[in-house]
């Protein structure tokens, strides 16, 4: 799979996966990312990709004609078909069925927003898709697409190394409920010792239990 970001702060991103299994899954050729300086598209010799907002109002906006020409650019640098997403805070909220989704893709395309916001004619007219990780604002879109990039590549075949994993974990594609609390050794510490449950051996008996508490417990009192 290929991914490419459209940034300000590629930097970011390189860093935030450069570390653990998204780095190995790099390193094994199952990711493709490449990072690009959305400034090396900018239509000046000062390198400007943004501007005061029409009829007024705080902040800066990013350009769309410093976008569509790093997009175009960045489109031609491979001849797969690309899903392009622009990261937003208005956006559809990301959820793991979009990492599943995604994760069937040849070719991404991440551009991140900065500043005040996006010029509202790249949401219209350049993207298939306008995407949050939440009801909350952060200082710019990289750190979004880190999160995004790292929860879709691991859903590849062959980044993680227990593929059923996948299909027990939090908000699997089978599942709408949170996993149960887990638990290792020791058996007991400080006088908090593990469900008794959990010590039987008896298989059936713990997968009922992982069940019941996750409905009762991490469903019920986390997401009411």
């Amino acid at each position: 799979m290929r991914v490419d970001v459209i940034t300000l702060f590629p930097q970011i991103v390189e860093g935030a996966l450069s570390e653990s299994i998204i780095a190995r899954a790099r390193k094994e050729g199952r990711l493709e990312l490449y990072l690009h300086q959305l400034r090396d598209y900018a239509l000046d010799r000062h390198r400007t990709v943004d501007d005061a907002p029409y009829g007024g109002g705080p902040g800066m906006v990013l350009r769309v004609d410093v976008i569509a020409q790093a997009l175009d650019a960045v489109r031609a640098m491979d001849n797969r078909k690309a899903h392009v997403v622009l990261l937003s805070a208005s956006g559809w909220q990301f959820q793991q069925a979009t990492a599943y989704e995604w994760s069937k893709l040849e070719r991404l395309i991440l551009i991140c927003g900065h500043y005040e916001g996006v010029d509202q004619r790249v949401a219209d007219y350049l993207v298939d898709q306008e995407v949050s990780i939440g009801p909350y604002v952060l200082t710019n879109g990289a750190l979004a697409a880190a999160v995004l990039i790292d929860a879709t590549v691991r859903l590849l075949p062959g980044v993680l190394g227990n593929e059923k994993s996948i299909q027990e974990e939090s908000f699997s594609e089978s599942s709408f409920e949170l996993e149960g609390p887990q638990y290792t050794r020791p058996a007991e510490y400080r006088g908090w010792r593990v469900p008794e449950i959990l010590l039987s051996g008896h298989h059936e008996k713990i997968r009922a239990w992982r069940k019941e508490q996750a409905h009762l417990k991490a469903t019920r009192l986390n997401k009411p």
